[in-house]
């Protein structure tokens, strides 16, 4: 059975709607008047999705929608004096093994500041019982839908 494209789309945007329901619910802070208004906003300013391309709408058609603020950017003498500072401490990365020149050779960078704070290390022990503890009110992500177990399934929580 082949589904025309309105139909698979029709399905993708029933599925989308009662994903995006579920979303809503779970922040329960934001009022309809607030969702109806970020609603409104994106229409507005393109940033909703064209159902057949997958592109917001504000990049298929710029013309029709309002420049998007842009961040102002970093000068090209501050990227240079942060590429200095970080060459100087050894931040940079030496290769594909995910370490800092200055976590490969540490003897040759000056030592890094270590926070004093004594609570932010922990013990295997202290860990292991956090961990048991997220799991038991289910405060761990379910997926990679960003939900918790407590959020997707709140009955099997008190």
């Amino acid at each position: 059975m082949k589904l025309q494209r309105t139909q698979l789309s029709a399905i993708v945007l029933s599925v989308s709607a009662l994903l995006g329901g579920q979303a809503i619910a779970a922040d329960a802070d934001a009022t309809r008047a607030q969702v109806q208004a970020e609603l409104a906003e994106a229409v507005r300013t393109g940033n909703v999705y064209d159902d057949v391309s997958g592109l917001k709408l504000n990049e298929l058609y710029p013309q029709r929608y309002p420049a998007q603020a842009v961040e102002a950017e970093k000068s090209f003498a501050q990227t240079q004096a942060e590429l200095a500072e970080a060459v100087r401490t050894g931040s940079v990365y030496a290769d594909q093994s995910g370490l800092a020149l200055n976590e490969l050779y540490p003897q040759q960078y000056p030592a890094q500041p270590v926070l004093a704070d004594s609570s932010v290390e922990k013990t295997f022990a202290q860990t292991q019982a956090e961990l048991a503890e997220a799991i038991r009110t289910g405060n761990v992500h379910a997926d990679v839908s960003g939900f918790k177990l407590n959020q997707l399934y709140p009955q099997r929580y008190s």
